[in-house]
C-alpha cells in the first residue's frame, strides 16, 4: 500500500559538509519508485544555499522554508494529511520542529537519527539543539543510524516506544566499479574535518604518508584547519560532490574509513562512506568498532587497522590479487543488503509496525 510521507531533514539539495543529503536522495528516490508520495521540507540556510549540487531533486517534491513561522504557515495541512511524518537529526530548531510535528501530525511520526551516537552524547551534555529527551517518547518510531545495544537504551532510558536500526545506504547506480579508472593514490580519505577523528586521520594516513614519501595519498573534505601539517605527498581537496565520489574512490588502491569517538563508543554505526566505497569495488582500511563484524567480515572483506604500522603493512604487503578479492567480497556484501532500495522497502514496514503499536497501545 502506498503512503504519503513527509520528511523534514537537514538537507537534500546540498551535500556540502554533510552525509545526510546523499542518504535522503537515495531513500526518497526509491520510495517514489515504489509508488509512495514523498515531500521533503528543508530549511533554507545560507551555507547550503551557496553550495546546492541538487537544487531541484527530480523525485518526489522538495520545498524550502525560511523560518519556523514559514514552515507552520505553509505546510501544516501537508503534515496533518500525511500518513507518516519523519523529522531528521540536525534540523535547525529541531526541538521546536519536533514539537510542532507531534502536535499537528495525524499519522505516524518518526525521528530519523543519522547521527545517533552524537545525539546521545549531546543529550548527556544537556545540549538539545535538535532533539530533547522529552520529545523522544512522543515519536512513534525512532529510526536509528546505530543498531545493537543502543536500541534498547533508547527504549529503556529515553522512553522511545519503538527504536529500530535504520542504517544509511547507497545508490548502486552512482556507486559501482570502474575498470577503466587509473590509479592516482595509494590511500585516500573522504570526510569533513572532526577534531575527535583527526588523531586517527593522522595515525592512519598522515603518518604513513610521511613514512612512505614514494607513495601518493589524498584527503578530501571541508573545514580542515590551516595548521594541519600535510606531507608533500598528500593531495588536499576541499569538497568532492556526490557526482564525483565514484571517480574519487576508484582512483585509490585503498580507501580509509575513520570513525568519530561517539560512534566508536556506541558501536554498530556504519558510515555511508563504507557502503559507497565498498560498492565501488575499492578495498577499505577501517578503524575498529563493536559491530563492524555484523556488517563486514574483518580480514575477508575489510581490513582493520589500529594505527600507522597496520596501514603500512596493508599498503606494502597486500598483493593486487588479494586486494581485488577483498574489494569484490565487500561489494557483494553491501549489494545484498545496504542499497537505498533495501531501505525504501524497509521503511514502510517499520512505519506500519509503529502505527499498529500505537493503535494497540494508545497513550
Amino acid at each position: 500500500m502506498s503512503m504519503d510521507i513527509v520528511i523534514l531533514g537537514l538537507s537534500i539539495t546540498s551535500s556540502w559538509g554533510n552525509g545526510h543529503a546523499t542518504t535522503y536522495r537515495g531513500l526518497v528516490r526509491e520510495l517514489v519508485r515504489l509508488g509512495h508520495r514523498v515531500t521533503f521540507l528543508e530549511r533554507d540556510v545560507p551555507w547550503y544555499a551557496c553550495a546546492r549540487d541538487l537544487p531541484e531533486p527530480p523525485y518526489g517534491r522538495t520545498h524550502l522554508y525560511v523560518s519556523l513561522d514559514d514552515l507552520r504557515r505553509r505546510f501544516a495541512p501537508l503534515v496533518r494529511a500525511a500518513d507518516a511524518v519523519i523529522v531528521g537529526s540536525y534540523v535547525p530548531d529541531g526541538v521546536a520542529v519536533g514539537e510542532w510535528v507531534q502536535m499537528e501530525a495525524r499519522g505516524v511520526t518518526a525521528f530519523y537519527d543519522i547521527d545517533t551516537p552524537v545525539t546521545l552524547a549531546r543529550l548527556r551534555a544537556g545540549d538539545h539543539a535538535y532533539l530533547s529527551p522529552e520529545l523522544i517518547p512522543g515519536f512513534d518510531l525512532y529510526l536509528s543510524f546505530t543498531g545493537g545495544p543502543t536500541l534498547d537504551r533508547l527504549e529503556r532510558e529515553y522512553g522511545s516506544p519503538c527504536a529500530r536500526a535504520f542504517y544509511c545506504a547507497f545508490d548502486p547506480g552512482a556507486y559501482h566499479p570502474d575498470p577503466t579508472a587509473a590509479t592516482r593514490w595509494d590511500l585516500g580519505y573522504l570526510g569533513t574535518y572532526s577534531i575527535d577523528r583527526q588523531p586517527r586521520v593522522a595515525s592512519m594516513l598522515i603518518e604513513p604518508a610521511r613514512a612512505m614519501p614514494e607513495r601518493r595519498f589524498t584527503v578530501a573534505g571541508p573545514l580542515y584547519p590551516g595548521e594541519v601539517d600535510w606531507p608533500a605527498n598528500v593531495e588536499r581537496t576541499e569538497h568532492v560532490p556526490p557526482s564525483a565520489h565514484r571517480a574519487f574512490y576508484t582512483a585509490q588502491r585503498f580507501t580509509l574509513n575513520v570513525t568519530r569517538d561517539d560512534m566508536i563508543a556506541a558501536g554498530y554505526s556504519p558510515s555511508v562512506r563504507l557502503f559507497e566505497a565498498a560498492a565501488c569495488g575499492v578495498p577499505i582500511i577501517s578503524d575498529a568498532w563493536d559491530g563492524l563484524d555484523t556488517i563486514f567480515c574483518p580480514g575477508e572483506d575489510i581490513l582493520v587497522a589500529n594505527g600507522t604500522d597496520d596501514v603500512r603493512t596493508y599498503l606494502t604487503g597486500v598483493t593486487d590479487h588479494e586486494r581485488l578479492a577483498i574489494a569484490q567480497r565487500a561489494r557483494e556484501r553491501v549489494m545484498s543488503g545496504h542499497t537505498a532500495r533495501h531501505r525504501a522497502l524497509q521503511l514502510p514496514e517499520l512505519l506500519s509496525e509503529a502505527t499498529l503499536r500505537r493503535v494497540r497501545d494508545p497513550a
